[in-house]
């Protein structure tokens, strides 16, 4: 699917860990479509959201591998201006409980698209595709977008 097709009447994205990671580190297949969303909420055509969750899932990486740089990095990427980045709270965890019920997530999963849904986003930006079950919002995969 075409990077416009993908992204039309979507304003709010929330980011899973995968994209944020494929950015930060310029993975060799998945970084141009990442960038071409990122050119977006640069443009101010697009706000990302992101949460602890994805925070803390992008940094597990960096530290085991003691990168301290690639840390200073992801903190940055995820805690920009341009990123909302959304506190967990009761209402978050009350979402994400009924998510895993209705769809057996896994409770990372379910916090990431719970936080997404309560912070208004319109899609949430994966690289699993495995939440494309998900119907209570747009989930926009990575490996299927096109330039």
């Amino acid at each position: 699917m075409k990077i416009e097709a993908a992204l039309e009447s979507v304003s709010r994205i929330y980011l899973d860990t995968a994209p944020v990671i494929y950015l930060v580190e310029r993975h060799p297949q998945f970084f141009d479509q990442v960038s071409a969303v990122f050119h977006r909420v640069d443009e101010g055509q697009l706000t990302v959201v992101a949460s602890p969750v994805t925070l803390a899932e992008c940094l597990v990486g960096a530290y085991r591998m003691n990168q301290t740089q690639a840390v200073i990095d992801f903190i940055d990427c995820l805690t920009q201006e341009k990123t909302n980045f959304v506190q967990i709270s009761a209402e978050i965890g009350d979402q994400a409980a009924q998510l895993r019920v209705k769809y057996n997530l896994a409770l990372i999963d379910a916090l990431q698209i719970a936080t997404a849904l309560v912070a208004g986003c319109e899609a949430f930006l994966t690289n699993d595709l495995q939440l494309k079950r998900v119907t209570e919002l747009k989930i926009i995969v990575v490996s299927e977008l096109e330039i």
